[in-house]
Order: structure tokens, then sequence, then C-alpha cells
């Protein structure tokens, strides 16, 4: 088993899309055998399903995320724990426990939401009217 986790300084990042360092967790027999810190080299929203996937990553936990980005993490056959936070090594010896608290509904704010008050999408027209 590999486990991803959005990362930064030691900490999970909160927004999938933006992350650019997974801290990459190998798992055997239940626990940690090996883990390393992945700079994305640039890559986001959607491409890094296939950076992760390219890893031979299964599991990822993260805080935020949009739902584009899970669409393509589920194609890429990746397990998601989204809405997390907190330290990284204690998200992944929480959920190699059975323990992680997560939310099986985690979305980035910017995402999925009404714009209103005469403000525009700034997301680069990407929210199709939403």
């Amino acid at each position: 088993m590999k486990i991803a986790v959005t990362y930064e300084q030691g900490k999970i990042f909160q927004h999938f899309g933006h992350t650019e360092e997974f801290k990459i967790y190998t798992v055997e027999e239940g626990r940690v055998t090996d883990a390393q810190v992945e700079d994305t080299q640039g890559s986001g929203h959607g491409a890094l399903a296939g950076f992760l996937g390219a890893l031979g990553v299964d599991t990822l936990i993260c805080g935020g995320i949009g739902a584009g980005a899970q669409a393509a993490l589920a194609e890429a056959g990746i397990r998601l724990y989204g809405g997390v936070s907190g330290d990284a090594d204690q998200a992944v010896n929480a959920l190699l426990a059975g323990k992680l608290d997560f939310d099986p509904n985690a979305r980035c704010d910017h995402h999925d939401h009404e714009h209103g008050h005469g403000e525009g999408c700034h997301h680069g027209g990407s929210c199709g009217g939403n």
C-alpha cells in the first residue's frame, strides 16, 4: 500500500490542486516502512491523479478537494480521505489504526460555489457558472 498526503511543513496542505509536495508513505503489514517527500514539479488539479498513479499511490489523505480532482482520483483507482487537517504522520497512523477522522464529502471552499455581490468567477472561467 502507498499512501500520499498533501504536504507542507509537516502538516496536511488544505488545497489538493495547489499542493507543491506530497509525502508518500509505503506501508507493509500495517506499518509504515518508508516515507519520502515528492515535489509535484508544478502539476496541479486533475494532473495530480496521474502524478500519484505513476508513483504507485493507492490512497490519498488531503484537506479540501474539488469534484474534478475527486473524479480523476476515482478513475485512477485511488481511495480518497478528504477533509483532514493537522499533522501528516499522525493522520497516516490514524488511518492505519482505523481511527482517521475524515469527511467523505470534502470540497475545496472555492469550488461548487455561488458568486455574489457583483463578483465574477476568479477561477479562469472553469466554474461553469457555479
